[in-house]
């Protein structure tokens, strides 16, 4: 991951457009108030993954403590819960022929 993200840095920038849509992303989701916790959670991780570089320009919080911890917990528990709720769901059902 952090090979793939320095690949990008020459491209990335804190333009308008791009702080519109972190804050959209991270501080506006269109998601109803019951599932905004646990994105809240997914973003604070994925936040937590970027190199400090690349969050100024996007002016994301930059905490390597919280980072380390909080984001790494906040991560794992996320994606397994997301796992989780993916793997409870009902297989899909095969066509009947007719």
């Amino acid at each position: 991951l952090t090979e793939i993200i320095e690949g990008f840095r020459p491209e990335l920038a804190g333009t308008p457009a791009a702080l519109e849509t972190a804050d959209f992303l991270l501080r506006r989701p269109p998601l109803p108030a019951p599932v905004r916790p646990f994105y809240s959670l997914l973003a604070r991780a994925a936040v937590s993954s970027l190199p400090r570089w690349a969050r100024e320009p996007l002016q994301l919080p930059d905490h390597p403590r919280l980072d380390a911890t909080v984001g790494h917990l906040a991560g794992r528990a996320t994606t397994r819960a997301v796992g989780w709720v993916m793997g409870a769901a009902p297989a899909p059902r095969e066509p009947v022929d007719a």
